[in-house]
């Protein structure tokens, strides 16, 4: 969902940016703010049901900003059988890291906005994944269920 709230917004940013003529029959800046506005209603909504889904499902909610769970990582790695951290996980983040610098796309650069979009998935993806793991990792930190240092 949050993929194409993304993509929404980047076509209606594109739009209004780079398009002169009629989009179906509508101005580029009409159809542009209404592909805008689509993308952000589908974050809101996808915000919304992301919160409704912890509430329901009793999931320890991430806390922290930015620079805490970026300082959070290293430990949380380190920390990772305690945590419950499954190996798969790092493995898939793994995986994404070299998806995202390697040479090789499932959709090439060579398609002007379709090939940046992969690429842009799978970052968005890795981000919002690594910051949710990280927030519930300083949410169990802080709860005082700190594991024995070695």
């Amino acid at each position: 969902m949050i993929l194409v709230a993304v993509v929404l917004a980047l076509l209606g940013v594109g739009t209004l940016v780079w398009r002169d003529t009629d989009v179906l029959g509508l101005p580029p800046v009409v159809a542009g703010l209404v592909l805008l506005a689509l993308g952000v209603g589908a974050g809101v909504l996808w915000a919304m049901r992301r919160r409704r889904r912890w509430e329901r499902k009793g999931e320890p909610r991430p806390v922290g900003n930015v620079f805490e769970r970026a300082r959070a990582l290293p430990r949380l790695i380190r920390q990772r059988k305690a945590y419950g951290l499954p190996t798969s996980t790092l493995a898939t983040w793994g995986f994404a890291l070299v998806y995202l610098v390697s040479p090789i796309d499932v959709l090439p650069e060579l398609l002007p906005l379709i090939g940046v979009t992969d690429d842009a998935g799978v970052a968005v993806w890795l981000l919002t994944s690594v910051s949710t793991v990280a927030g519930q990792y300083l949410n169990w930190e802080r709860s005082g269920r700190r594991p024995p240092r070695p």
